[in-house]
């Protein structure tokens, strides 16, 4: 985000009934915080929360409704992929026929897997990093937005690079982003991205699943214009993460499928 940032935050108004409070203490000197990233593949790793001089500190108070639906997504969010759970194999399974329909799975270790973009023949062990949200997130796509979701999956659109992408490894990457991006695993919003975030939340459940399938079509549509290869990941996903910071400031913004780039899905 640029130096203006701080400035660009403070137009943006809330409603809902949170209630925002302004620390005037110092900013901590800018720094990046590491995570556990042995999930990623080599050249992908996770862009993890930043904290920025420009940043104002805020701390929001919460309506009760509030609470409950942010505590409904971190129950979600808590959930750990669970090989051994048969909703969690159902759920594996379903992504299977949604990204292959006609084509028999052979197992759940199975080197067919890498066909989608895991990076072995055992996709559970993709899934330490995004939990098991990620692997509702990728479902959600393929149900609700199929079209998009194959042409990701089978990178139809555009110049592609030699060495692309994998599917699957990014849509887990895609879904930590956003978590690490909107302060998710917090008791409340530390930041006004975050606290603009739960509105949009209330007023739609499902406003995390739709982000995230507006967050994996934004990275291929930059990712083609950047003429990207496997190696750039880093970057595009770090332009998409400030992209959706600006999108999700704007004024008229009520619902998550306002967001400019929403234009991008198609069904």
């Amino acid at each position: 985000m640029d130096q203006n940032a701080g400035s660009f935050l403070a137009m943006r108004r809330l409603s809902g009934g949170g209630i925002v409070h302004h620390h005037h203490s110092s900013p901590a000197p800018a720094e990046v915080m590491g995570a556990s990233t042995a999930w990623i593949g080599r050249g992908l790793s996770c862009v993890c929360a930043q904290r920025r001089d420009s940043d104002a500190r805020l701390s929001f108070d919460l309506s009760p409704i509030q609470e409950e639906c942010l505590q409904r997504l971190q129950n979600r969010i808590e959930v750990q992929y669970d090989s051994s759970n048969l909703e969690h194999q159902k759920a594996l399974k379903a992504l299977w026929r949604a990204s292959f329909p006609g084509t028999e799975l052979l197992g759940l270790v199975s080197d067919q897997w890498k066909e989608m973009g895991w990076q072995g023949k055992d996709p559970s062990t993709d899934f330490r990093g995004g939990g098991f949200i990620s692997l509702e997130n990728l479902l959600y796509f393929s149900k609700n937005y199929p079209k998009s979701f194959q042409e990701l999956l089978c990178k139809k659109n555009g110049d592609r690079a030699l060495w692309e992408y994998p599917f699957a490894v990014a849509g887990v990457n895609v879904t930590f982003m956003l978590i690490q991006m909107l302060d998710l695993q917090a008791a409340k919003p530390s930041s006004l991205i975050g606290a603009v975030f739960l509105n949009l939340l209330l007023e739609n459940d499902r406003a995390f699943d739709i982000l995230y399938c507006i967050t994996f079509k934004l990275m291929d549509q930059k990712w083609l214009d950047m003429n990207a290869t496997y190696m750039d990941f880093n970057t595009v996903i770090k332009s998409t993460r400030r992209q959706l910071e600006r999108e999700l400031l704007l004024e008229d913004i009520q619902r998550i499928e306002d967001m400019p780039s929403y234009r991008f899905l198609a069904r």
